[in-house]
């Protein structure tokens, strides 16, 4: 049984979406446990209220609670028993498979790599999530803001983890599919980092498919999007920001006039459809890539059902993708990577004598 360790009180509304996003979770899932982190009388009375079945959950009591607009550092350092850090030491300790937070994301992303460290070979962690691109296909992106500046290898590392956790998840993809996303598809486009990335990425052993555009994320043919946490960060938000656009204007042409409305009723169906697809809270859920250890941080401004879809995303995290493998996949590609560069100083060295002894 998957046990899971929830920051009961972290997000913008704490208990009133933790506990019932946790109630629904458990209807979903019968086989996995929770623990919910936070003040104890409180979480037990929230729990008692939502009618949550007792015999799949415990309380782990934390006297501290991590604000949403807290500096990192200081909740790093001040706030040693909240039930952001709390939760994370369970999964620390073995005691739960994953953690769940909707709380301050620069605090659980010092937190947690203060607590559960980063895989070897990975510098920093990332922020990643899962897309919805053509039928039925997920796309992973990463970085989504953890890291604004980041040098090739830190790109390079954020491709190989990427890989190896699409790999995890669904082995029947085969090799995934990585692309890096650039202003163009030509190797000769893009910045300096991008460039000198886009020649580790094909010199290393990742199915590299090359630099991909904006408009390629969702056309399913992609399993890996690789970006600095700057651009991936403005990609996330002008796509949330387009999606909400298209859902007012759609309502909006609906609404013009009668014609249009007994247009609506007939479309009512496929409308429903497509708002059930495109609907956010399903995607809500954010992994922190390159950590020893699953950490899901949801949307601080989510709903329970927002929240219900970041515990369900944690679940399938601890349930299929085994760390000890991403590790042992992450530490031969970065191998096999080290390997080429070698060769590669070593032919260059060459040249170099060959030329000094021509002359």
């Amino acid at each position: 049984m998957i046990t899971l360790a929830v920051d009961a009180m972290g997000g913008d509304a704490g208990l009133a979406v933790t506990v019932p996003g946790a109630a629904a979770f458990l209807k979903r899932q019968p086989n996995v446990r929770l623990m919910m982190v936070g003040d104890e009388a409180a979480v037990g009375k929230a729990l008692r209220e939502a009618g949550v079945p007792m015999e799949r959950v415990s309380i782990v009591h934390a006297a501290q609670v991590v604000e949403m607009d807290e500096a990192p550092q200081l909740a790093l350092k001040n706030k040693k028993d909240s039930s952001m850090r709390v939760a994370i030491n369970q999964v620390k300790e073995g005691v739960a498979q994953a953690a769940v937070s909707a709380g301050n994301t620069g605090a659980l992303m010092a937190t947690a790599r203060f607590v559960l460290k980063t895989i070897p070979g990975i510098e920093r962690p990332a922020i990643a999530k899962f897309l919805p691109s053509g039928e039925n296909h997920l796309t992973l992106m990463l970085d989504l803001g953890a890291n604004v500046d980041c040098t090739p290898d830190q790109l390079v590392q954020f491709a190989v983890v990427g890989s190896e956790l699409v790999q995890a998840l669904h082995p029947e993809r085969g090799l995934p599919r990585v692309g890096l996303l650039n202003v163009g598809t030509e190797d000769i486009k893009g910045t300096d980092t991008v460039k000198q990335t886009f020649k580790l990425l094909k010199s290393g052993k990742l199915n590299f498919i090359g630099n991909v555009e904006g408009n390629d994320v969702f056309n399913g043919k992609i399993d890996v999007v690789v970006a600095d946490g700057f651009v991936g960060n403005i990609m996330l938000k002008t796509i949330e920001g387009a999606v909400k656009f298209m859902g007012g204007a759609i309502k909006q042409e609906f609404q013009r006039n009668w014609y249009n409305k007994l247009a609506a009723v007939a479309a009512l169906p496929a409308l429903k459809g497509m708002k059930s697809k495109l609907d956010p809270r399903k995607f809500n859920g954010a992994i922190f890539l390159g950590l020893r250890g699953v950490v899901v941080k949801s949307h601080g401004g989510t709903d329970e059902v927002g929240f219900m879809y970041a515990l369900e995303e944690a679940y399938h995290e601890a349930e299929a993708a085994s760390l000890s493998k991403i590790e042992q996949g992450v530490a031969a590609q970065l191998a096999a990577l080290e390997e080429v560069r070698e060769q590669e100083a070593a032919l260059e060295t060459a040249v170099t004598h060959i030329g000094t002894a021509a002359e």
